[in-house]
């Protein structure tokens, strides 16, 4: 059984069969041939998942995974290897991998390891562990029932359900232990819809880091309603015409856009690396003096909190960009150390067979001065960007293509019709610079997004306000 949340160090060492004098000796053997900095990422992870067609299930896994990464660096050299079996041998048997990889300097000898404490943005009453997969079925069934009964033209509906939990212990040079508790789940609805000859498909999901009486009644409801909405005004939208026009970012899921075109550019390596158009620009006008964005690892629950990086280090709120002005990039270890800044928790993961690099944790936008109402009447001829399914963005310049399932039509400072499957195209520095208003309803999309780097997947959150942008290049219909 996985422990509790605030379980103490002697259970996490316990789970992976380690003492500190062992912890001591790896390190040890790590840092033999010199070290910066160098640590020792304990992880163990299992994941459920369950997805139910037409009331049958059809699908049902379980899987567990457990392992140690093991990182040295010696200025602008890494050193990582892994290994799943955690007997002394093998890890020394990495530790000399890795050592062998990065080396310089003088050894370090072993250190006396401590736990060091930290807040908690996620305690479960129960953990995934212990719910059973007879308990997780009725909730599956209600779902798909309160699904099917938002409207007579459902045809086809799959509930997919996920949880885990990610049980980590991370220990570095300077004889500092973390250790933490990562619980996840997300509920997908998935529908489709047909009317005549003509068929639609939708989807909504909810996600975070929850436990099981996180599904109440109000969300399942609330979750079901979400889909069929957004399944069923597709038989009424249109393409918008296509061309240059206001475009206005709806509240919570346009975080997207935020996150891939804007959010990657101020990570710090690819800034480090002078690949990021925002190099050179900390200190400097970005955005109109209503903008601050933000990345923060400290709200209770939400799919990229965290109580402490993949690092060791202590998360926090980043400003980005304070009132137009680029404050701040997000840093790992190596990164801060490079521009001599304090780390901001950046450090991140996909597992113990990676290394860690600065990524997002949850990003949004900051309430600005307007209303959602002010922004709708401002605008002659543009559109609402609403859901969105994928895009393509080109990090270092920010140039991207987001594909909106979902929208609005916006004429004369009113909402008049539906739209559907178009491309927004832009340029992510050049619509910050471009953003004209931003209202006072910001919200985190409440699904389960995951955000890919350099081959690497981890769990985040977004979100944003509604924002104008004053012009951007809509792929519509041609008329």
């Amino acid at each position: 059984m996985i422990p509790g949340e605030h379980a103490p160090l002697a259970d996490h060492l316990g789970w992976f069969s380690v003492d500190k004098p062992t912890i001591a000796r790896v390190m040890s053997e790590l840092t033999a041939r010199g070290a910066d900095a160098a640590d020792l990422y304990f992880q163990y992870s299992r994941d459920n998942s369950i997805t139910m067609e037409d009331g049958i299930i059809s699908r049902a896994s379980s899987s567990v995974d457990q392992g140690v990464g093991l990182r040295v660096v010696v200025g602008d050299q890494t050193g990582y290897a892994f290994t799943e079996d955690l007997s002394l041998e093998a890890m020394l048997a990495a530790a000399r991998t890795a050592a062998g990889i990065a080396h310089g300097g003088a050894a370090r000898g072993p250190v006396e390891f401590k736990q060091r404490e930290r807040p908690s943005y996620y305690t479960l009453s129960q953990p995934w562990s212990e719910i059973q997969t007879v308990q997780k079925l009725p909730h599956i069934e209600r779902l798909a029932a309160l699904a099917r009964k938002g409207d007579p033209a459902i045809h086809k509906v799959t509930v997919s359900w996920a949880d885990g939990e990610e049980l980590v212990l991370i220990a570095d040079m300077h004889g500092n232990i973390q250790t933490d508790i990562r619980p996840m789940t997300r509920m997908w609805c998935m529908l489709t819809a047909k009317k005549g000859d003509v068929t639609q498909s939708n989807s909504a999901n909810l996600a975070g880091r929850h436990g099981f009486d996180w599904y109440t009644e109000e969300r399942l409801q609330f979750l079901a309603n979400e889909a069929v909405q957004r399944t069923m005004v597709l038989f009424d939208a249109k393409r918008p015409p296509a061309g240059e026009m206001p475009v206005v970012l709806a509240a919570g899921a346009s975080g997207i856009l935020l996150h891939e075109a804007i959010g990657h550019g101020m990570e710090a390596d690819f800034n480090r690396k002078n690949t990021s158009i925002y190099a050179s620009m900390i200190g400097k006008k970005v955005a109109p003096d209503f903008v601050t964005i933000v990345d923060d690892a400290t709200q209770d629950g939400e799919r990229g909190a965290l109580n402490v990086d993949d690092e060791g280090n202590a998360v926090e709120k980043t400003v980005l960009v304070d009132h137009g002005v680029m404050a701040s990039y997000l840093h790992d270890s190596i990164s801060a150390k490079h521009y001599k800044v304090k780390a901001t928790g950046s450090g991140r993961r996909e597992s113990f067979r990676h290394s860690p690099m600065p990524r997002m944790r949850s990003t949004y936008m900051e309430n600005g001065p307007h209303t959602r109402e002010e922004i709708i009447a401002s605008v002659k001829k543009g559109i609402i960007a609403e859901t969105f399914t994928n895009g393509q963005v080109q990090i270092g310049a920010g140039d991207f293509t987001f594909y909106i399932k979902n929208g609005w039509l916006i004429e004369d400072g009113k909402i008049t019709a539906p739209i559907k499957d178009i491309n927004i195209i832009g340029n992510g520095p050049e619509a910050l610079r471009n953003v004209t208003m931003v209202a006072n309803d910001c919200k985190l999309d409440f699904g389960g997004w995951t955000c890919g780097k350099d081959g690497q997947s981890v769990p985040v959150s977004q979100g944003l306000p509604t924002t104008l942008v004053s012009k951007m290049t809509v792929g519509g219909e041609n008329v």
